[in-house]
């Protein structure tokens, strides 16, 4: 090829389509991402025993119904919902602790402060409609701000 074979405007546009390429390789790659991220927190909760299977999907359902801005993907092997990077919630099977009951968790990204002392995780043995209302409340308030510390 001769120099000058393309004009500036052409480079331009070629440069710019390139960039579009780009950017759209890494939006692709972030949604693939996601994608096996909750994949991974799906095949975790499925691999649980039936009962705890059973809280765990319903706790699922109601934190990403209350909170979608939240990410979700596992964290240390627990389902677990993220805001900037930090889990906020996760869940945590009993049957895999050898624990009594599951445990719903806060960190402390989670927005809950109240006062000098509040509580960051529950024993979760069923759910029914005043837990449903609780759990979302308690998920919309921790994912809507950032704790004092």
């Amino acid at each position: 090829m001769a120099a000058g074979i393309f004009s500036a405007e052409e480079k331009a546009a070629m440069k710019a389509a390139a960039a579009e390429r780009r950017e759209q390789a890494k939006r692709e790659k972030a949604a693939n991402k996601a994608e096996l991220d909750l994949k991974d927190v799906l095949d975790k909760i499925a691999g649980m025993p039936e009962a705890d299977r059973n809280l765990a999907m319903k706790v699922h359902e109601l934190i990403t119904a209350a909170a979608p801005e939240l990410y979700v993907r596992t964290w240390y092997g627990m389902p677990a919902y993220y805001k900037d990077g930090k889990p906020v919630c996760f869940f945590q099977s009993g049957a895999g602790y050898g624990s009594r009951y599951c445990t719903l968790g806060f960190q402390d990204k989670a927005a809950l402060d109240d006062g000098t002392m509040w509580p960051s995780s529950f024993a979760v043995v069923a759910i029914g409609k005043d837990e449903e209302k609780r759990i979302a409340q308690l998920v919309q308030r921790a994912a809507g701000g950032s704790s004092q510390y």
